[in-house]
């Protein structure tokens, strides 16, 4: 879990010079039912509902210690409609609401069965990933 290749690669451009990188203002949580990689994939929730949940790319957002970053706000995604998403196991940071570049990603402390009418909520503190 961490940096995603992409990420990393706009990181070593921006550092030696090659090509700037702007850190987007909004960024865009995505939920998983199959771990995604440095590379992507892994399984995105979709159908019933299902959207990514903007976060406002700020310190008012994210609380860093050492080298982890946490959420320092819930993120509450929308309420699936008709059949649940899945039990979510992973998460991840998009620069786009849908598509996009994944930037982040981690695992779930705790994997979370979604069900039809609840919306999940992750609690300040909860979304947890780091550089590696």
């Amino acid at each position: 879990m961490g940096a995603s290749d992409y990420l990393e690669g706009k990181i070593l451009d921006d550092i030696f010079g090659i090509a700037a990188f702007s850190v987007p203002g909004t960024v865009y949580i995505a939920l998983y039912t199959a771990a995604p990689s440095d590379t992507g994939g892994g399984t995105e929730c979709s159908g019933n509902a299902y959207a990514r949940v903007a976060v406002t790319n700020t310190a008012a957002s994210w609380s860093r210690t050492g080298n982890q970053v946490t959420n320092d706000n819930a993120i509450t995604f929308p309420t699936p409609t008709g059949p649940a998403w899945g039990t979510v196991t992973h998460w991840g940071m998009f620069d786009a609401a849908s598509a996009g570049n994944l930037l982040m990603w981690g695992a779930l402390t705790t994997s979370r069965a979604t069900a039809a009418g609840t919306a999940p909520n992750f609690p300040a503190g909860d979304l947890q990933t780091n550089l590696d």
